[in-house]
């Protein structure tokens, strides 16, 4: 028997707003989706943040040297989830790295074999998410009209090189994931077949 999560990584407003450094073009088109899909998993669903840490450290101080307007507290206005979502995302997982596959996201999805990524960016946040999780085990599914890269071409790249991972890392679309869900929910309702 399956067990499925959702994790949506980094709708923030520092990815939405297009005077932003970091928006992301893409962004609009794929919140509907991606509010679409919040039914389906319910409670087993995640939302995540990037935030900038306290103290860069190593390779980030050069990367925060490029990026300084990022330097900001987590309860920054641009770190918090954009409003489609800010109500109904509960506690988000935070982390300081790209990759969402920390401690605290591992710990939220404990009973997960099989995770589905959506949010932003696709070139960089998940697809580090995506190699991790699958990394340690977990069957990762990236819905692929629920994610934007830096651009159209950044997104097709990145998810070309996901799909190498196969099958530890598939490309779904959220239609699909409706169909994989209801056959996962209809699967736990069957009853039992009686021993002959």
């Amino acid at each position: 028997m399956t067990t499925s999560w959702l994790a949506v990584i980094d709708l923030q407003r520092l990815f939405a707003e297009p005077d932003s450094p970091w928006f992301t073009p893409g962004f609009s088109g794929i919140t509907g989706t991606v509010g679409e899909l919040l039914p389906v998993f319910g409670p087993r669903t995640v939302f995540t943040r990037f935030v900038a840490p306290q103290t860069p450290l190593g390779a980030w101080n050069a990367y925060y040297t490029r990026w300084p307007f990022a330097l900001q507290p987590p309860d920054a206005p641009a770190y918090r989830l954009v409003r489609e979502f800010e109500a109904v995302a509960g506690p988000t997982v935070d982390a300081t790295t790209f990759s969402k596959w920390t401690p605290e996201l591992t710990a939220r999805v404990r009973d997960a074999d099989r995770l589905y990524l959506a949010g932003v960016t696709t070139d960089c946040c998940v697809l580090s998410t995506a190699l991790a999780a699958a990394d340690a085990g977990i069957s990762v599914r990236i819905v692929t009209d629920a994610c934007a890269g830096v651009d159209d071409d950044s997104h097709r790249a990145a998810l070309r090189v996901l799909g190498l991972c196969d099958p530890l890392i598939r490309l779904v679309t959220a239609a699909e994931v409706r169909t994989e869900l209801l056959a996962e929910t209809a699967g736990r309702a069957a009853p039992l077949e009686e021993a002959p």
